[in-house]
């Protein structure tokens, strides 16, 4: 049974819209007993863009682990794992195959493999996959989107950020599908509107946010879920 929750307010007008159509249940309500898991994709603009994201979530990833394919050579993603821990402060590191997810922690997609997840029971596990590429991406972020989607469902929480092309499209159908929750990047803030925008008219989009608003937005939601939020 889902509650409602309020959304931060004060937001600037070009900050904060609704999608339109949005889903149903719509942006501020979040199923019991709260996000299990949050996925974030990104392309073109994206280290800049998870950097200012990632900031403004730390509160909410201290509660949960943190998923994150961005497409870029993967003789880069070491850099950009030690880029985002020096700015959020938490373990952040490319993914390994069957390692155990830990709440708190940071996982990219190590590059030229796709990047998922495996639920057996409390227990979630990375997976990573040669299969060939979706979107002409590898890794894409449709296959982490979907792998959370079949594995926590509901308690799903997607980003689409800053990118060229449509991938996460797809991804976000399906965690709209299992009752999850989708924000996509605004077109003022993302250096290119494509990724967030196929998500945006397709009205898979529960928000359309700032990149700064974003983080800020996501964890005001999650604070009843949070051990700040939780009553003694």
């Amino acid at each position: 049974m889902s509650k409602s929750l309020s959304v931060p307010r004060r937001q600037p007008a070009s900050a904060f819209r609704l999608a339109s159509p949005a889903p149903d249940f719509g942006l501020g309500r979040l199923p019991q007993p709260g996000p299990r898991i949050i996925v974030i994709g990104a392309s073109t603009g994206g280290p800049q863009a998870l950097s200012i994201v990632l900031k403004g979530l730390i509160p909410a990833i201290e509660e949960v682990p943190v998923f994150i394919v961005l497409h870029i050579p993967p003789e880069f993603t070491g850099v950009i794992s030690s880029h985002i821990e020096r700015v959020t402060g938490l373990p952040t590191h490319p993914a390994q195959q069957g390692e155990e997810i830990a709440k708190g922690h940071i996982y990219i997609s190590p590059g030229k493999v796709h990047l998922g997840i495996s639920r057996f029971g409390d227990r979630g596990v990375v997976t990573l996959s040669d299969e060939p590429p979706e979107n002409y991406c590898k890794p894409s972020v449709d296959v982490l989107f979907r792998g959370a989607a079949k594995a926590y469902g509901e308690q799903v929480i997607g980003i689409v950020l800053t990118g060229m092309g449509s991938d996460g499209l797809a991804g976000s159908r399906a965690i709209v599908s299992a009752g999850g929750m989708v924000i996509a990047q605004d077109a003022a803030s993302s250096t290119v509107w494509g990724m967030p925008r196929s998500v945006v008219d397709e009205g898979l989009a529960h928000a359309v946010l700032s990149v700064e608003a974003i983080g800020p937005t996501v964890c005001g939601l999650m604070l009843p879920f949070t051990s700040v939020g939780r009553k003694p």
